[in-house]
């Protein structure tokens, strides 16, 4: 069994086909979860795992991008979808969202520096605005006692701060699709959190941090339909590809891929509790 922790299925990108997606992963043992960036796509990700009775489940959060803080010109991570962006973080609308059974996760959350404003002021304010966003996430993950899936993009200093200052012990996680070095890693691990690789490490030399980072402490994901793994036909990355990222960390590891397909499975059901 291969469990994708980190999965969109949600967006447009797999409007024509994602049922016949899903059922190709469920037969082949590939369970997921889909991973909302917004409110609609939070929602979106709750409908699709209802149709499923395991197998399927469903994350929610508003990613840092898709804040409109009015400070620059606003991108939104998932432009795909209606109304992507959202000018504030609508606690009661996200709690509602909370309360279905298929939701294990509050995210993706985070902070995310790689767009920012050019001017010193408007650049402090623009990363003050992604915090306090983050601060009312993290409080929804503690009212429903569900563990938290970080987006971190040039940031991670700053999460690191923010999380030695939330108290270890109400918090729990993984830092999704990690780009940085064995030093932040090794402080994520500290506080218990999981660490998640998937496509990016065909693209930047994570090797090191891979070799240390406890196999109990790894979790698998694609992120699709982005960061392919390469060779792969269809330029969209989908769930199917996971176990070109299991065969990576298996070879850099230098150890079996079943028990990086078995030892991950395993984190992903006691990390989300499924």
């Amino acid at each position: 069994m291969l469990i994708d922790t980190h999965a969109h299925l949600n967006f447009a990108h797999f409007n024509k086909d994602r049922g016949e997606l899903i059922e190709k992963c469920l037969k082949d043992d590939i369970w997921m979860i889909n991973v909302g960036t917004n409110y609609q796509s939070s929602k979106k990700a709750i409908e699709i795992a209802g149709k499923y009775p395991q197998g399927i489940y469903s994350a929610i959060g508003l990613h840092p991008i898709n804040l409109d803080t009015g400070l620059m010109k606003a991108r939104s991570e998932s432009k795909d979808l209606e109304d992507g962006l959202e000018k504030e973080f609508d606690y009661g609308k996200y709690k509602e969202l909370a309360k279905s059974k298929k939701v294990v996760a509050i995210g993706e959350v985070g902070l995310d520096y790689w767009y920012k404003p050019k001017a010193k002021g408007k650049r402090e304010l623009f990363k003050q605005k992604q915090k306090e966003l983050l601060f009312k996430e993290l409080e929804l993950a503690k009212e429903f006692d569900l563990p938290v899936i970080f987006h971190c993009r040039m940031a991670h200093n700053d999460l690191i701060e923010i999380l030695f200052s939330q108290g270890m012990d109400k918090l729990n996680g993984v830092v999704h699709c990690f780009t940085g070095d064995w030093e932040q890693a090794e402080k994520y691990l500290e506080m218990g959190f999981y660490v998640g690789f998937n496509g990016i490490i065909f693209k930047l030399d994570l090797d090191d941090v891979i070799r240390k980072t406890p196999l109990d402490k790894i979790l698998l994901e694609t992120d699709c339909p982005y960061l392919t793994p390469p060779n792969c036909k269809d330029k969209r990355n989908n769930p199917m590809n996971i176990k070109y990222v299991a065969e990576k960390i298996a070879e850099i590891k230098n150890i079996d891929i079943e028990e990086i397909i078995e030892a991950t499975f395993q984190n992903g059901k006691k990390l989300f509790k499924i």
